[in-house]
């Protein structure tokens, strides 16, 4: 086989890691350096996509998307295609992520990714990272039992849908422990109970006292914490892992081609705009890529609710944090996940959204980095090199000062391939009583709110295609405070089979407190693993793992009664 193109090889952001193979990027998940990993060139598209790609399903399109990331030394293409139709043959709908036309005169559409089995666009580049994973493992792991297995620990911080996909996408799976972070009472009730009804022994869930960004910064410090590294094979599965990035890829392609197919997008004649509700920048950071790779995209549009780090840069070239604290960052609504001890990030009614920092930017500012300041180096390296210490530097100063500014060639570069909006909840409000008014009656969730607000701003005459990332039944009280003078509304109409008696089943999850610090989560996470490492050794023996000692298997706390924001999705459902 052929050795891996530039394309199906990895570095770090930071400048200090290159040459990595895609498995190595999937297993590791952040570079040594702090950095995310990058592939070395963005790939371009084959000169015949436009024809031979045009009727492809979105498995098709996955696999030829991926094929130009992934070198067929490492996955064989047929491993390949097994992993893609096993990873969406789960979702609710043949075509993945359907494009429907809301506005025929406006030009408005919406990419609908809610129809995976946690109902939100999580899962379309979880199912396949889960089933990366255990590829990886069962081929790491052929030949050997017991203690000689490898085993991978799987942490994750969420605002809520990252952490019910992820357990959706690894629960059960072998050699695998999975430990998932939310911000005690800042998800919604729904993703609060999908996530902590999983019975399966390899998911932990971690409610923790904080925000989504003390969780991330949780995930952040394990990754470089050299004890726990010594004694576990940490992997990342939220969007720092660029496996998440390349997945979500496709759907831009596939509703490219779907308007196509659909006789109402032209595009030897008409433009399209992709406009992305975005918080930690991976949703919008994938529609970047394909633009890069050759997709005709007129623009990618930002769309913020009130935490605007990036509505903030795109009109300034500073990048600020500017955290929001006590009575001013009140707000959202308790059901939804909102309105908990406010610390540094304005809560909405886009829970999801309120983040402070965008990780996924770093992604793009090496990117642009490399343009600008790297167009007179003297070698491809060299670029490499000078990207990455400009972004090292502005990490730094983000990290010591709180933000950094970049000169204007820099925004510019930016400014040529983005646009950003902010909506205040108000508009957000607004948006889903309005679109709900229209012919179809469409109902919206306020992250997909947000971005049809941004697009119906714009009079440029272009398609604009708003992503819809989760469904409407997440955040109900959101929707409802927006539909309840509507007199044909009833909630019970949308909400999903799934979710009924969600509410009332036993809830598994442990409680921790930012004060015991990194060395108190490290300790959670060693002694967690080492309990089912030990009884899955047990049951490989015919033993009964009951019998081991004393606890073993009541690692996690199961917790009967109901969290107060359940009591709030016992109402919803009771409706």
């Amino acid at each position: 086989m052929s050795s891996p193109t530039t394309s199906q090889r990895y570095l770090s952001t930071r400048g200090g890691s290159y040459g990595f193979s895609f498995e190595e990027t999937v297993l590791k998940g952040l570079a040594a350096d702090q950095g995310l990993f990058l592939p070395e060139d963005i790939p371009s598209l084959p000169s015949n996509w436009q024809h031979d790609w045009s009727h492809m399903s979105f498995s098709e399109l996955a696999f030829q998307i991926f094929s130009l990331y992934i070198a067929p030394s490492e996955i064989e293409p047929v491993a390949l295609r097994d992993i893609i139709d096993r990873s969406y043959s789960t979702f609710r709908v043949s075509s993945v992520t359907p494009t429907v036309t809301l506005d025929n005169a406006r030009k408005i559409h919406l990419l609908e990714l809610y129809h995976g089995e946690t109902f939100a666009f999580k899962d379309i580049a979880l199912q396949f990272l889960g089933n990366l994973f255990e590829f990886f493992l069962v081929r790491r792991n052929e030949g050997k039992s017991g203690k000689d297995r490898e085993h991978l620990t799987v942490v994750c911080a969420t605002s809520g849908d990252t952490g019910s996909a992820s357990i959706y996408g690894l629960r059960g799976k072998k050699d695998v422990s999975v430990f998932v972070m939310y911000p005690t009472g800042k998800v919604s009730p729904i993703q609060e109970a999908q996530m902590t009804t999983v019975t399966d022994e390899n998911v932990h869930c971690l409610s923790v006292d904080g925000t989504f960004d003390d969780c991330q910064a949780f995930v952040k410090d394990l990754f470089n914490d050299d004890l726990i590294n010594s004694s576990q094979r940490l992997a990342a599965v939220n969007s720092i892992n660029f496996a998440r990035i390349l997945a979500q890829i496709t759907y831009y392609f596939a509703s490219y081609f779907s308007l196509i197919r659909s006789g109402t997008y032209s595009p030897s004649t008409d433009q399209i705009r992709f406009v992305v509700p975005t918080g930690n920048f991976g949703d919008i950071l994938a529609g970047y890529f394909a633009k890069r790779m050759g997709l005709p995209v007129m623009k990618l549009v930002i769309a913020c609710n009130e935490n605007d780090i990036l509505h903030r840069f795109l009109q300034t070239g500073t990048y600020e944090k500017k955290p929001v604290h006590g009575a001013a960052a009140a707000g959202g609504l308790v059901e939804d996940g909102a309105a908990a001890s406010p610390e540094g990030v304005k809560e909405t009614l886009s829970p999801s959204m309120d983040i402070l920092v965008s990780s996924n930017f770093e992604r793009l500012l090496w990117l642009v980095a490399h343009d600008v300041y790297g167009s007179k180096a003297h070698s491809a390296q060299e670029r490499r090199e000078i990207a990455g210490r400009n972004v090292k530097e502005w990490q730094t100063q983000l990290k010591t000062n709180g933000g950094f500014s970049v000169e204007r060639t820099v925004l510019d570069a930016v400014c040529a391939d983005f646009s950003a909006e902010r909506v205040s909840d108000a508009e957000t409000i607004a948006t889903i009583r309005d679109v709900y008014r229209w012919p179809e009656g469409y109902i919206l969730d306020p992250h997909s709110a947000i971005a049809v607000t941004a697009a119906l701003r714009s009079t440029e005459g272009a398609h604009q295609v708003a992503l819809a990332t989760a469904h409407p039944a997440k955040f109900a009280k959101a929707v409802e405070m927006a539909l309840v003078d509507e007199k044909r509304f009833r909630f019970c109409d949308i909400l999903p089979k799934q979710f009924v008696g969600m509410e009332k089943r036993p809830r598994r999850l442990r409680f921790v407190r930012r004060n015991e610090g990194l060395e108190g989560l490290r300790t959670l996470i060693v002694d967690e693993v080492e309990k089912e490492k030990a009884k899955r050794l047990l049951i490989g023996n015919n033993m009964d793992p009951r019998s081991a000692r004393p606890g073993l298997g009541d690692s996690l706390q199961v917790v009967p009664q109901l969290n107060p924001l359940l009591v709030a999705l016992r109402t919803t459902l009771g409706a």
